[in-house]
């Protein structure tokens, strides 16, 4: 076991290094950058008349040059590489070009949104999906599994960036309905409310945005659970079970729940992480949701490649320790699985 986690831990290094490298030779090639950013928006913000065009392009090229210094864009590509992998050795993520803030502190700030977005997706997405799962497998053949299976399937074909529109037209006073709130995670005035006022204040402003989300995992964990569940009832135990006079409702939760979970158990965490990053982009962006997903569609946007990278090596990170974890979830499910057998 531990010979295992051993390797794993070593095959991440490799796995990092490419997306970071890869990543960075991309934003060699991509037009504009940051200082150019900062320029732009000194432009806009300060106007003026043709008469102090040609002063202020005097000006601005003093600025690009300092500001290339000041960042680090004066050095060779090469050395800038080697300096960023050092930093991000050690952890340090670096600084934000435009909010003059640490890449961590943005990370801390944001990432109470995408959690709670992520934690609330999973419970939903599970407590629904596993018992209609389960109904859909005793029930296999009848007109209950193929309406339910029809259902799914078309919430799986529908984007949630799509859906999200959708809803927003209906619910949310684009044009018909004014029922949920269009923008944010709470209300304005939410400091001012009573503890009972803010909890449903909360999942008023949750509603929309997390059948955005769980649309899309509802197929995948209903029709996992549901073969899952029909392979186990046809194997050889389930029917000695039945011979021995056992009753329908006990060979199901007694013998099968606990051989048909252990694919379900085990891609718990995978499942987690997933509703924590998928799609949040475009959802959070759409909902004004001050989360991960709009914190890295604003530093792509505005060219913040600090912030681009530095969360990207974040959610690599993560995306690996939980997929072993995941793997690990066997050996704890199912003592059966060996990782030293495989190993050798």
């Amino acid at each position: 076991m531990l010979t295992y986690i051993a390797k794993r831990l070593l095959l991440m290094i490799p796995t990092i290094l490419g997306v970071l490298t890869l990543t960075f030779v991309i934003i060699q090639f991509v037009p504009g950058g940051p200082v150019e950013t900062i320029l732009a928006e000194a432009r806009a913000g300060a106007g003026g008349d043709t008469a102090s065009y040609q002063a202020r392009r005097d000006v601005d090229a003093k600025q690009v040059e300092e500001l290339k210094k000041l960042y680090g864009f004066d050095k060779p590509p090469l050395e800038r590489y080697f300096s960023m992998l050092a930093s991000f050795a050690q952890f340090d993520l670096g600084k934000s070009y435009l909010r003059n803030k640490d890449v961590w502190s943005l990370i801390k700030e944001k990432l109470p949104v995408s959690i709670s977005l992520g934690l609330w997706t999973f419970l939903l997405t599970y407590l629904i999906s596993i018992p209609l799962g389960v109904a859909k497998a005793v029930r296999e053949g009848t007109r209950f599994d193929t309406l339910t299976t029809l259902l799914v399937l078309v919430g799986y074909a529908i984007p949630g960036f799509v859906l999200g529109v959708l809803l927003i037209v209906l619910f949310a006073g684009g044009t018909f309905l004014d029922w949920f709130p269009l923008r944010g995670l709470v209300s304005d005035n939410w400091a001012s409310l009573s503890w009972p006022a803010r909890v449903a204040d909360y999942l008023w402003h949750l509603v929309l945005p997390l059948i955005c989300y769980a649309i899309g995992s509802f197929a995948v964990v209903t029709m996992l659970t549901k073969n899952t569940f029909v392979e186990e009832i046809r194997k050889q135990y389930v029917l000695v079970a039945r011979a021995k006079g056992l009753s329908e409702r006990k060979v199901l939760y007694k013998h099968v729940f606990r051989n048909a979970l252990i694919p379900i158990v085990t891609g718990f965490p995978a499942a987690f992480v997933g509703a924590f990053f998928a799609s949040s982009l475009l959802i959070e962006t759409m909902f004004s949701l001050d989360g991960l997903g709009l914190l890295g569609y604003e530093s792509i946007v505005r060219r913040d490649y600090a912030v681009v990278l530095g969360t990207l090596y974040f959610f690599t990170l993560i995306g690996l320790v939980v997929k072993l974890i995941g793997d690990l979830l066997y050996v704890v499910v199912d003592p059966r699985v060996q990782f030293g057998a495989v190993a050798k």
